[in-house]
């Protein structure tokens, strides 16, 4: 699977609360049996809220997200609840240099039925090469109303400030 997602947001107090508006690429390629693969690409329009928060040592992440999904010719619309908490283990804060733990869950809900469409339970380590780029790598649990599916995740984070 390929995401590419870009967005452009106003935080709307110093650095607690943020509003984001946003379009994703995601292009799948789905097993129809052991050899054959089928595309689907998807295009994605989303808009979110972020609130921040920090306690002790611990940082924390609540999402509220509205997508609008545009899969080949279907539309689809759900929203999705993230919440996420993050650990450094050598440092205060999330700044250059900091190793981090990283947990969390989303759940995926969809404005037509089925109603539920996904969870994802994550836990990994981090790095922060700066305040604004960082990477991560864990295992993810997705669980879907008849199936769950494991994977390792790799992520790259940019934030460029503008």
């Amino acid at each position: 699977q390929l995401l590419l997602r870009t967005g452009i947001g106003y935080n709307l107090s110093e650095s607690n609360n943020n509003i984001l508006l946003g379009y994703a690429f995601i292009q799948s390629q789905v097993y129809t049996n052991a050899v054959d693969k089928k595309t689907v690409n998807e295009n994605r329009i989303f808009q979110q809220f972020i609130n921040k928060e920090k306690l002790g040592t611990f940082f924390f992440l609540n999402r509220f997200r509205i997508e609008e999904r545009f899969i080949e010719s279907d539309f689809k619309a759900r929203f999705r609840y993230f919440f996420a908490v993050n650990k450094p283990l050598n440092k205060k804060t999330m700044e250059k240099n900091a190793v981090y733990l990283s947990a969390y869950d989303e759940i995926f809900l969809n404005f037509q039925n089925p109603v539920f469409d996904q969870n994802r339970l994550y836990g990994g380590v981090g790095f922060c090469f700066n305040k604004n780029l960082r990477v991560e790598t864990g295992y993810m649990a997705q669980m879907f109303s008849n199936r769950t599916q494991s994977q390792f995740v790799l992520m790259f984070f940019n934030n460029l400030p503008f």
